[in-house]
């Protein structure tokens, strides 16, 4: 009798603490969903030409959520495909760049944009970052990897070379509350694990973002904007940094025109 009456009463606890942990994290759920984010409408111009007039082009195309549109960055110079158009051009090469991101997207939204990037013309390199936004919605992981991997497999069709920047390291952010952000970096994980199978299969290439940046974006608070989630200049140079080895890569193999 006593022994069921200690398991009772611990499992009463379990219960408790479950309840009470579940609570902690809906607050802080809604805390971090009420806080104030940089608006969409401050994002800069993802586009322009990069380079000599007369060095050989080539057209990268940014693809995704908030961060392929720079949210958080100043300045075009400032964002991912900026910073990477300025890489390709110090080797001799002109770039004109574009974007067709928008920011709050999922994977599912990238077909609609793959959409509007082909009626342009097939892009040399697409870099598509997209993750953030599915890991806080929990998007299901399938449904991830169906959208992902069909988005891959049109650019390729069409004869882009296609880049992934998987989900970031949303533990890093600073605008969830512990035990929320453990959860939020938890589910960031799974989703970039996903990604990355899903690019590889359909032929693309995947960088995984958190594993290369997100002991610095967790060690250096100025990696961030100051809503503390979108990254700053510094924290687009990094991700610039990490995709740029793929990026070239994909660079080399675009002929010259003519």
């Amino acid at each position: 009798m006593r022994a069921r009456r200690a398991l009772l009463r611990g499992a009463g606890g379990i219960l408790a603490a479950g309840l009470v942990g579940m609570t902690v994290l809906v607050v802080e759920g809604w805390v971090a969903a009420r806080r104030q984010y940089i608006s969409s409408d401050l994002a800069p111009t993802v586009s322009g030409s990069f380079g000599g007039p007369n060095a050989p082009s080539l057209r990268l195309l940014m693809l995704g959520d908030s961060s392929a549109a720079g949210l958080g960055a100043e300045q075009t110079e400032e964002t991912v495909g900026g910073r990477l158009s300025e890489l390709i051009a110090s080797t001799e090469r002109r770039v004109v760049l574009d974007s067709v991101a928008v920011s709050g997207s999922r994977a599912s939204d990238l077909g609609p944009q793959v959409s509007r990037a082909l009626v342009r013309g097939a892009p040399d390199i697409a870099v598509i970052l997209i993750g953030s936004n599915d890991a806080t919605h929990f998007t299901p992981l399938y449904e991830l990897e169906e959208y992902i991997g069909e988005a891959v497999r049109r650019l390729r069709g069409a004869g882009s070379a296609v880049v992934v920047g998987t989900c970031p390291d949303l533990g890093a952010a600073r605008n969830f509350a512990h035990p929320l952000r453990g959860l939020v970096g938890w589910a960031g994980r799974r989703v970039a694990a996903s990604s990355e199978q899903a690019t590889v299969s359909a032929g693309g290439v995947a960088v995984d973002l958190a594993a290369r940046t997100g002991p610095v974006f967790r060690a250096d608070p100025g990696t961030l904007s100051e809503d503390r989630y979108h990254p700053s200049a510094d924290g687009y140079q990094l991700w610039a940094l990490a995709l740029y080895p793929a990026v070239y890569e994909a660079a080399r193999s675009v002929r010259a025109p003519g």
